[in-house]
């Protein structure tokens, strides 16, 4: 190479750097050993860690987590694409042409003390000989976004009265669970309960008075209901669900029992009922395993045979658990 081609080749790499310094959207890039060589304005502002900081070094990722792991780029420097499902829940998949990935992560932002959502682009540059040269990432802040769609998804999966989940998460998450216990052959319990003599009680007390019911009765659920596996749902009107993954019918009829005996003691006034004079509770319980060999049933198997269970409840007296027989 003349020494003309030389001082362009300079030139430019000069130009690019300073071009990229001054873009408004955060950006940085790594070499092929994952080391920084540019570090934008913007993405100090971002991430509040000085391009001095980490110039030359593979320390970016303090800039966005608490503990070390690969950023973006790295995943393409490094070939490591296996790993994008582990790293980043949502990103698109790297094409065989050598075009870039997307992704989207919440970081901690250790530098500025708060947690953002930031949607990530990274690309490889090639050189002439077709060996990895760079790969560019560029950052945008997209939190207020991220915190408005969630809020938005998770109104759309609430019950409006009481708080917790509505029918239509109700049937996702079942449905979900039973593919899952259908993979691992593990048990899936299902408890419906039913508010006794309900009618009667807004017959007495006025619907604003059998709205306060429903929501005391929810509030003992989600008290009860407390692994992040498990699902308490309105199913509808007086009636509830809940979804218990990986739980026999023993220890579903327990929960049962404990929710049964928390509505019972909180003694909610109920004139209208001919169980007790406050309100209670019938619940029934059914267990099936859908792994099982020679199961061939859905997810309405769970809530049909619950729902009998229920109907067992109601006819020996209310105010008490019913179970239904395994389903293998």
């Amino acid at each position: 190479m003349t020494n003309e081609n030389l001082e362009r080749h300079a030139h430019d790499r000069t130009f690019a750097v300073n071009l990229m310094q001054h873009l408004v959207v955060p950006t940085f890039v790594l070499d092929h050993e994952c080391r920084v060589i540019v570090w934008n304005r913007a993405c100090e502002r971002l991430t509040g860690v000085a391009a001095a900081d980490v110039m030359g070094t593979s320390n970016h990722w303090q800039a966005f987590y608490s503990e070390p792991r690969l950023c973006l780029a790295d995943v393409l420097a490094l070939g490591r694409a296996d790993e994008l499902d582990t790293l980043y829940p949502f990103h698109t998949e790297p094409s065989d042409l050598g075009h870039g990935v997307k992704a989207e992560n919440w970081c901690v932002m250790p530098h500025v003390g708060k947690r953002q959502y930031l949607a990530i682009d990274a690309g490889p540059i090639y050189g002439a000989d077709g060996q990895l040269i760079a790969v560019i990432e560029t950052l945008r802040d997209v939190t207020e976004q991220k915190v408005a769609q969630t809020a938005l998804e998770r109104l759309a999966t609430l019950d409006g009265l009481t708080g917790i989940a509505n029918r239509r998460a109700f049937d996702e998450r079942l449905q979900h669970e039973w593919s899952r216990a259908s993979r691992a052959n593990a048990p899936l319990s299902l408890i419906m309960a039913d508010v006794d003599y309900f009618k009667r009680y807004n017959d007495v007390y006025g619907h604003q008075g059998g709205d306060e019911c429903l929501r005391a009765v929810s509030a003992v659920f989600q008290r009860l209901v407390f692994r992040a596996s498990d699902l308490a749902a309105r199913y509808g009107g007086e009636e509830f669900a809940i979804i218990l993954p990986s739980t026999d019918l023993e220890g579903a009829r327990e929960v049962a029992e404990r929710i049964r005996a928390e509505v019972e003691a909180a003694a909610l006034p109920h004139a209208g009922s001919d169980v007790a004079s406050w309100v209670t509770l019938s619940l029934g319980v059914a267990t099936v395993f859908p792994g099982a060999e020679g199961q061939t049933g859905q997810p309405g198997t769970l809530v049909s045979q619950a729902d009998q269970s229920l109907y067992s409840a109601k006819k020996e007296g209310r105010n008490r658990v019913a179970t239904a027989a395994v389903v293998a």
